[in-house]
């Protein structure tokens, strides 16, 4: 009995062994990383907004991980700046907030420090509208997003990335956006 209870306990320290192997082996082909990016969006407005503001500039923060070297997620928050327009002698204004996350493809081009880059991903919109003798109108809406860009990476910690997105949303107010972004990345 006793040499029962032995060998069951040397077989489960082996396999907790090779379990951690294997985690061990997942955590050195996943490189996670923090990011921060600037963005300017062109926002197509419909309906009531169409005399808005259309062109912001906001800044993002991101972290994410890229795995097994071509594949990766990320989770992002945006804060665009307030924008404010007068027509027909009224002050008007607009802002907007997006958080979500996409899931990006990489081709390594030539070197391996260049990439090209693909995503596809999901974000929630909520977008404030301020119009003069009407009270405040918020909207929130979440929005199928898609991007191509490049990334290069300086050395094993640093990378600068670049990237060209649409969103499509397809509120009465906001029909969608065209983003360009550009920021730099921290890899652990």
């Amino acid at each position: 009995m006793r040499k029962t209870l032995l060998l069951a306990g040397v077989a489960s320290i082996l396999s907790f062994q090779a379990e951690a192997g294997y985690w061990s082996e997942v955590y050195n082909e996943m490189k996670p990383y923090i990011g921060l990016d600037y963005i300017y969006s062109n926002v197509k407005f419909g309906g009531p907004a169409t005399h808005m503001k259309d062109s912001y500039h906001s800044p993002s923060i991101n972290i994410g991980a890229r795995m097994y070297g071509y594949w990766g997620i990320e989770a992002f928050y945006q804060q665009a700046f307030k924008e404010k327009r007068s027509f027909d002698d009224e002050r008007h204004s607009t802002e907007f907030l997006a958080y979500g996350a996409d899931m990006y493809g990489y081709m390594p081009v030539g070197c391996s420090q260049f990439n090209l880059l693909g995503s596809l991903g999901l974000a929630n919109y909520r977008f404030d509208f301020r119009y003069p003798d009407i009270a405040s109108k918020s909207q929130n809406r979440i929005g199928y997003r898609a991007g191509l860009g490049m990334q290069y990476d300086f050395n094993e910690h640093f990378a600068f990335r670049m990237m060209g997105r649409y969103t499509y949303l397809g509120m009465n107010r906001v029909n969608n956006l065209k983003e360009v972004t550009a920021g730099l990345r921290y890899m652990f």
